[in-house]
Order: C-alpha cells, then sequence, then structure tokens
C-alpha cells in the first residue's frame, strides 16, 4: 500500500483549494455538510478552518443507501441535522473516503429530499480506486489506488488517522 499524507496536512490542503473554489464561483456563504461519520470529523475542522458562519449540518444516508440488503443495517443511526431550507443555497458536501460513489449517491438523494440546492460542491480527504458510480469530487486531499481486498478507513475524531488493512474473502 503507498504512503499517504497525514489527515492534518490534507486537511490544510483541502481547506486552501475549497477556499480558492469557492471564490473563484463567487459563493460567499455556503452551508457546509458532513457526512456520518468520518466526513463529519472532516467537515468539523474544515469548517473551523474555512471560518464558515452557518453551522455545520450533517447527514447520516443509512436509510438512502443501495446497499441495505447486503450490509444490514448500522446500529449506530444518527440524525441528519440541516436547516429546514436548502432551497438554491450552495452546499459544500463533505465525506472521508470516496471510493465507489454509493455514499455519495445517497447523500444527495437525501439532500434532495430538503429541497433543490443552487450547487453542490464535493469534498473529500481520500479519493480512492473502485468507482461504481461516476462521481467525481471537487476537492481531493490525496488520490489512492488500492488493490482488490485493501482498504483505508479514517478513525477519530481526535487524533484524526488513517488506518489501511487488507480484508481477505472467505
Amino acid at each position: 500500500m503507498q504512503k499517504i499524507a497525514t489527515p492534518d496536512k490534507l486537511l490544510a490542503q483541502l481547506a486552501q483549494q475549497t477556499q480558492a473554489l469557492l471564490a473563484n464561483k463567487a459563493i460567499d456563504n455556503p452551508l457546509m455538510v458532513g457526512i456520518q461519520t468520518g466526513g463529519v470529523w472532516v467537515a468539523t475542522k474544515l469548517h473551523q478552518q474555512l471560518n464558515i458562519q452557518e453551522p455545520l449540518a450533517t447527514l447520516d444516508i443509512s436509510f438512502y443507501r443501495d446497499d441495505f440488503s447486503r450490509i444490514g443495517m448500522n446500529p449506530k443511526v444518527k440524525p441528519s441535522s440541516l436547516p429546514p431550507e436548502i432551497e438554491d443555497r450552495h452546499i459544500i458536501l463533505v465525506d472521508d473516503v470516496l471510493h465507489t460513489g454509493r455514499t455519495i449517491r445517497a447523500a444527495m438523494n437525501e439532500l434532495f429530499d430538503y429541497g433543490r440546492p443552487a450547487s453542490i460542491t464535493l469534498v473529500c480527504l481520500i479519493d480512492r480506486s473502485g468507482r461504481e458510480l461516476p462521481m467525481q469530487a471537487d476537492v481531493v486531499g490525496e488520490r489512492i489506488v488500492l488493490n482488490e481486498g485493501e482498504h483505508i478507513k479514517l478513525t477519530g475524531p481526535d487524533p484524526l488517522t488513517f488506518e489501511l488493512k487488507k480484508v481477505s474473502k472467505g
């Protein structure tokens, strides 16, 4: 497995890249939304670094997943916390690891149940190989390629660290 920068270093990069992207798009009052659980950890730190005034929103996409029957129900379901109105808002959607794209699809489905955002900017700490759906992050801390059976997980929230592991099938 390849060597990966520390989460703190990647967060600093994310903050700089996100700030530049927001300035380029002339977005001055975004709503930041973290996806439970690792995405909320990343979003919390990024929210502070970007000094966003609007409170951080969170999503638990457990009920929106399309792989419910394969993975079962997550016993630690947390409520989503979104403002009552997201219609025409510019949203920064934050996740820790972009892998298959299914988490992002589920998150967008939930967001659209609350209204039609003006835009969604996807920010991910790690973009790893293995995409199953055509999802692409706008801002990425690091892109990595993992072999089949290799996984990366963010642990935290304090400190944030990466756990690389090899999972054998069977």
